[in-house]
């Protein structure tokens, strides 16, 4: 039996649960749902009076490109909601072609495209092109080799950066050789990237007001490379 105790100060009862009564998991899950629901309150009542139209036609007809826009806007409310710094993840799912690659990638390459373009035209709407950074990150990247009708999982990738304060129109690293079993190719199509996903980190830590004291610290795989910046943004 659970033991109850009346609290005289504010005449309630409180329910204290034996430990193994109580599921930990469902009531930190009920503190976010509940945390959650008072900031989409909150969030609701911050971009619904933000003039940002017209938006990028770009922004239409695309699901990546909506939670961009999304972003767009708690960005221009970034005073009210009282945030010097922010930082918003968005997704776009499906790049995991092991099959229709040929006919796949090209689509949603074009989704990327017409999003970030979006996204930076709405942040020079804003005057804050110089302030914000959109950057791609994956879990992994695609074999050089096919396997038929796509690409399975391999190591290194490309990775885009856009904004303002980017040295942009240049590629940093250095690009495989695309030939399978080649200088590049670690086997079964797996190719060796030049650039540590860590190098790529620091490189917007930095940007981002990261000591570089503190670098290692964030980074404890940093200590490992010579070159802990990667050049790509404007200090």
């Amino acid at each position: 039996m659970p033991a109850r105790f009346l609290s005289t100060a504010h005449a309630t009862w409180v329910t204290v649960l034996p430990l193994p009564q109580l599921n930990l998991p469902g009531v930190f899950l009920a503190a976010a749902t509940r945390s959650a629901r008072l900031f989409q309150g909150e969030l609701a009542g911050t971009y619904r009076p933000i003039g940002l139209e017209p938006m990028p036609a770009t922004f239409s007809g695309n699901s990546l490109a909506a939670q961009l826009k999304m972003v767009a806007r708690l960005i221009a409310g970034r005073s009210t909601l009282g945030n010097k710094r922010q930082v918003f993840m968005v997704s776009l799912g499906g790049f995991d072609l092991h099959d229709n690659l040929i006919s796949q990638q090209p689509v949603l390459m074009d989704r990327v495209s017409k999003a970030m373009t979006a996204f930076y035209e709405a942040t020079v709407t804003l005057g804050l092109a110089n302030k914000v950074t959109a950057f791609t990150a994956s879990d992994f990247g695609r074999t050089l080799a096919s396997n038929g009708d796509g690409s399975d999982h391999g190591w290194g990738s490309h990775h885009l950066v856009a904004g303002g304060a980017v040295r942009g129109g240049s590629l940093y690293g250095s690009f495989p050789t695309l030939v399978v079993d080649g200088p590049d190719d670690a086997g079964n199509g797996c190719w060796i990237p030049t650039s540590s996903v860590d190098q790529y980190a620091a490189t917007l830590a930095r940007w981002f007001g990261v000591d570089d004291a503190r670098l290692d610290e964030v980074l404890p795989n940093l200590r490992n490379f010579a070159t802990r910046d990667l050049g790509f943004m404007n200090s």
